[in-house]
């Protein structure tokens, strides 16, 4: 069974899942608080060692006439570093509306203020890992 880890990749912080052990459903994890790419790279390269992660998904956030911006360049730069480092295979989905899906179900849940802002990256990182795998079941 292929392991797999999901990234929201933003400036400040990263959103992170895993998939389970049976590759059903993607669960989130701690985020990851963004100081320097190098001590995100190492943080991410210690997850991907300790989870026996085979593949990353990382999401790619494409304008929504699907161009990549300036966002989506920094996230495929920060991604190509991560590669040469983890030396697993980088995957991209598109993550377009993941943040806003996950804004809206944290906000339909009464979720409020800084539990939402903690809670958002995880669940964008959540919806990006699982729709990759439910793609290519």
């Amino acid at each position: 069974m292929v392991r797999l880890l999901g990234l929201d990749i933003g400036d400040k912080r990263i959103g992170v899942s895993v998939s389970d052990e049976l590759g059903i459903t993607a669960q989130g994890r701690e985020n990851i608080h963004r100081e320097s790419d190098d001590q995100t790279i190492n943080e991410i390269c210690e997850l991907i060692n300790r989870l026996h992660i085979d593949e990353v998904v990382v999401g790619l956030p494409k304008n929504m006439n699907g161009t990549l911006g300036p966002q989506a360049e920094k996230v495929m730069g920060f991604s190509k570093a991560l590669a040469s480092s983890a030396h697993v295979p980088i995957r991209y989905w598109d993550e377009r509306l993941t943040t806003v899906i996950a804004q809206r179900s944290l906000t339909a849940l009464n979720v409020r203020g800084r539990k939402k802002k903690k809670k958002v990256d995880r669940i964008a990182s959540q919806l990006i890992l699982q729709g990759y795998m439910d793609r290519n079941e």
